[in-house]
C-alpha cells in the first residue's frame, strides 16, 4: 500500500509533514464490529502480536457500530471496557447505531424504536437479557425500554455516552461514516459524520486530510486519494478489518 501514499506525497510535495502519522507512532483502526465478539477477539490477538516489536506510541481507534445485528453486542462492549491494551491510547468513536440506542433510551418516540429494531436493535436487547418475543408492537416498546434500562450496566451507559464523533492525527481524520464534501472538517455536522453515504463516497474532493471511515460495507477495504473505508461487513461476512498506519504506510490485518 506504500505506492498509494507515495503517489499522494508526490502530488503534494510542499506538505510532506501533513501526510501520514507523526514519527514514532503506529495506529491500529478497527472497523464496524456489530456484535461479533469472536472477530473482535481475533483482531485483538493479531494487534497484540503485531505491536510486540514496536516501542513507540501506539494508538487504537474503533470506528463505532459496536452493537446490533450480531449476537454478542453486550459482550463486545464488555470486552472494549476491559481495555486489553493498557499501553495504547484508545479512541472510541460513536456510530449511528450507538446514537440510535441512546435515542431509544431517552425518547418515547415510537418511530425511533421501530427504526432501531429494524436495523439490528433486537439483537442488542437480547444480548442484554431483555425478553424479546417475536416482532414488537407499539404496546411492547415501553416494556422493552424499561427492561433494557434495568439490565444495562452503569459502565455501559457511561461507555455509550462518552463516545466521540471524530479523531484527528497527522494527515488523517477518523470518523464513523464520513464527511460532507466542501465543508471544513471542524464544521462537520454530527448527522453527516454518523450517517452520510453517497455524497461522501462518490466525491473526488480532497477534504484536507484523508478520511478513515466505516459505515458503508465493501467486500475489501477501499483506498482512494481522499478516503480509506474499512467496513467489510463483519456481522455477515465474518471479516473484520483492522487498518495499520505508520508514517506514510497503510496495511491491513
Amino acid at each position: 500500500m506504500k505506492s498509494f501514499f507515495k503517489k499522494l506525497l508526490n502530488s503534494k510535495p510542499s506538505e510532506p509533514e501533513q501526510l501520514g502519522l507523526p514519527p514514532n507512532h503506529r495506529l491500529y483502526c478497527i472497523g464496524d464490529i456489530h456484535g461479533r465478539l469472536d472477530l473482535l477477539q481475533e483482531a485483538h490477538r493479531k494487534i497484540a502480536v503485531d505491536a510486540l516489536s514496536f516501542d513507540g506510541i501506539k494508538i487504537l481507534v474503533y470506528l463505532g457500530d459496536y452493537i446490533d445485528r450480531g449476537r454478542h453486542s453486550k459482550q463486545v462492549v464488555d470486552c472494549l471496557i476491559e481495555n486489553s491494551f493498557p499501553d495504547f491510547e484508545t479512541v472510541f468513536l460513536q456510530g449511528n447505531h450507538e446514537q440510535v440506542l441512546l435515542q431509544f433510551l431517552s425518547s418515547k418516540d415510537a418511530s425511533i424504536a421501530h427504526d432501531w429494531f429494524r436495523f439490528g436493535g433486537l439483537s442488542t436487547l437480547a444480548s442484554y437479557g431483555v425478553s424479546v418475543l417475536g416482532i414488537p408492537t407499539a404496546k411492547d416498546i415501553e416494556r422493552l425500554r424499561s427492561e433494557f434500562k434495568e439490565k444495562l450496566p452503569t459502565a455501559h451507559i457511561g461507555f455509550f455516552e462518552r463516545l466521540i464523533l471524530n479523531y484527528e492525527i497527522g494527515g488523517y481524520f477518523f470518523v464513523h461514516a464520513g464527511v460532507r464534501p466542501k465543508i471544513k472538517l471542524h464544521r462537520q455536522r454530527p448527522e453527516d459524520m454518523l450517517w452520510i453515504r453517497e455524497e461522501f463516497l462518490n466525491s473526488d474532493v480532497f477534504h484536507g486530510k484523508i478520511i478513515v471511515h466505516g459505515h458503508s460495507v465493501t467486500d475489501e477495504p477501499e483506498m482512494f486519494h481522499n478516503r480509506i473505508g474499512v467496513d467489510t461487513g463483519a456481522y455477515a461476512s465474518g471479516r473484520l478489518t483492522c487498518a495499520v498506519f505508520e508514517r506514510l504506510d497503510c496495511r491491513f490485518l
